[in-house]
């Protein structure tokens, strides 16, 4: 691999961290620029402020060292802007100046600049407070990744890869309570049976592949979950009667149509039985109670088969 000007790159190099000088004196960000470079960082400069935010955005350093004392746009409302962007805001600042009072330094604080720095600067600190600064950074941006892994995790049924109940719930919740809602409840016919004979690895896989199916027909219509065991509920914003069994008959020939191969034994014919009904997202309790009845007359009628609510059919 190699980089725009010819060089062979490693493709396991260690990213090198880059730092945006924001400074109006040349000779500061010449030093600087200097030091950094020396310690192996990558570095960019801005004259004031408003170059500064057009830098940030166009190269989202790493780290920022910002002047508080600037012509155009000071550092204090330069870091008032960073924090009001929400693309800007997580990007770490240290002050730089050359007159730090307790009342300016906690101002800035304040505002979220994570350190301050004394021009002229010492190396030494200089170096130590960026290399602090950076390992921050990171430190914070691991616990938002993990916490945001958690948080899928928590909405994301483990079997299947789709939503679970509380994914479902989440989603719903993202709806206006006056928004038309169409909900179906898909369940496997004679699952049981599935699991008593070829045993519960094989119930496990059926289960992830229909899952897998039904996603890919309900594609961009609505929001597929699994409810709990062999049951799956699909939220269909702005649907009707026939958007909710147009939608159904889709998802039943999905998992009906082909035979499922799993496990290394003979296909499997496998059916859902979809109940369905339409109404207001707010009054999703009713809905799923409505559709859960339409489930049991589909069951009742022979299987493999769409049913809109009894309700809902006059």
């Amino acid at each position: 691999m190699t980089d725009p000007g010819g060089e062979r790159r490693s493709p396991n190099r260690v990213r090198v961290a880059s730092i945006l000088v924001v400074d109006d004196s040349s000779t500061i960000r010449r030093i600087l620029r200097r030091d950094l470079e020396a310690a192996g960082y990558r570095v960019n400069e801005a004259p004031d402020g408003e170059v500064g935010l057009a830098a940030c955005r166009a190269l989202r350093p790493d780290l920022v060292l910002l002047d508080v004392d600037m012509p155009v746009l000071d550092g204090m409302a330069t870091l008032e802007r960073m924090q009001a962007d929400p693309d800007l805001r997580y990007l770490p600042v240290l002050f730089l100046t050359a007159r730090t009072s307790a009342t300016e330094a906690a101002r800035g604080l304040d505002l979220g600049a994570h350190d301050y720095l004394k021009k002229p600067c010492d190396q030494a600190e200089l170096l130590a407070r960026v290399s602090t600064a950076l390992r921050q950074q990171a430190r914070e941006q691991g616990l938002a990744s993990r916490a945001q892994e958690l948080a899928e995790l928590s909405t994301t049924d483990a079997l299947t890869g789709i939503s679970n109940r509380r994914g479902l719930q989440q989603r719903l919740a993202t709806l206006s309570r006056q928004r038309a809602l169409g909900v179906l409840i898909a369940d496997l016919d004679h699952f049981k049976h599935v699991n008593d004979t070829e045993g519960h690895v094989v119930g496990d896989a059926v289960l992830a592949v229909v899952a897998a199916r039904l996603r890919v027909a309900c594609g961009l219509a609505g929001t597929v979950g699994r409810w709990g065991g062999e049951e799956f509920v699909v939220l269909v914003p702005e649907a009707d009667a026939s958007a909710v069994l147009e939608v159904g008959e889709r998802l039943r020939a999905a998992v009906g149509g082909t035979p499922l191969a799993v496990g290394g034994i003979a296909p499997l014919q496998v059916t859902v039985s979809i109940g369905s009904a339409f109404g207001l997202a707010g009054d999703f309790e009713k809905l799923i109670k409505a559709a859960d009845a339409a489930l049991y007359d589909a069951k009742a009628s022979g299987r493999d088969r769409v049913v809109l609510s009894p309700e809902q059919t006059g």
